[in-house]
């Protein structure tokens, strides 16, 4: 049902949406922007995650030769990767691999130390990167979204995503199948809009405003009794259109009568 939530967020999201395995943002004091995706597309735990990190110049949006730079992986605020010694690409662009990782969020931190061969104070990045388990979720792991918007994976909201897609949704295989296909997307833009909130106390309010009633209205499944497919099928396409009444007809007939208000 977290997926949902998601479903009706995108229409009201401020920036661009890419269903794509890329990142891009500017270091912390604007010198080089950084762009940052990984190999495989969508990586899984056991496996060999190779991160390709570009370094661009954002007045030429080119690739900027010879930096040197330090690499870390964290998760929970602790190193499981680096942090590496200050390394020198000629190209601007570069592939680190990093072995097996755990389901779970984990921040990737860039901090560029020199450029065209001469010091610079430190500029630093991070991105967050979501790493998956076979079925397609982080084992214990929330929203992105809705931690970004509340503070805290242990914020009461985030708690009952995190419930509602443990103990209701992926008891049943179509619940299974639709968090499976479904976090694919979803796991794809989530980190761009969970950095952005962070980034911008506005954004993160209006999401807050938005998503209030989406999970009032999710908070029923907490009171169902979910026994069989054809149950998880009924309560889900209910309660999306109960929410897309909330957030597309409800405001649709508003503006329509306003609209004819106005002309009168």
């Amino acid at each position: 049902m977290k997926s949902i939530a998601v479903l009706l967020l995108i229409p009201l999201m401020l920036s661009p949406v890419f269903a794509q395995n890329y990142q891009e943002s500017p270091s912390d004091k604007g010198i080089l922007n950084v762009g940052i995706s990984t190999i495989p597309p969508k990586p899984v735990p056991g496996e060999i995650t190779k991160f390709k990190i570009d370094f661009i110049n954002p007045k030429t949006e080119k690739i900027q030769i010879h930096i040197d730079y330090k690499f870390t992986l964290q998760r929970d605020g602790k190193n499981v990767f680096g942090p590496t010694d200050l390394i020198h690409t000629s190209e601007g662009s570069v592939l680190i691999p990093v072995l097996t990782l755990d389901p779970g969020t984990y921040s990737a931190i860039i901090e560029i130390e020199g450029i065209l061969f001469q010091p610079i104070p430190v500029e630093v990045v991070s991105f967050s990167i979501p790493i998956v388990n076979a079925e397609g979720t982080e084992n214990g792991g929330g929203c992105l979204i809705a931690t970004a918007t509340f503070g805290s994976e242990l914020s009461p909201q985030v708690q009952q995503l995190r419930e509602l897609r443990d103990n209701v949704v992926l008891n049943t295989e179509s619940g299974k199948s639709f968090m499976t296909s479904f976090n694919q997307f979803y796991y794809s833009f989530s980190p761009i809009v969970a950095d952005y909130e962070r980034e911008n106390g506005f954004f993160k309010e209006i999401v807050k405003i938005a998503i209030t009633p989406l999970l009032t209205s999710l908070s029923v499944l907490n009171y169902a009794d979910i026994n069989s497919e054809e149950e998880m099928l009924g309560y889900g396409l209910s309660l999306i259109l109960l929410n897309v009444g909330m957030y597309f007809v409800v405001p649709a007939l508003a503006i329509t009568k306003w609209h004819n208000l106005r002309r009168k």
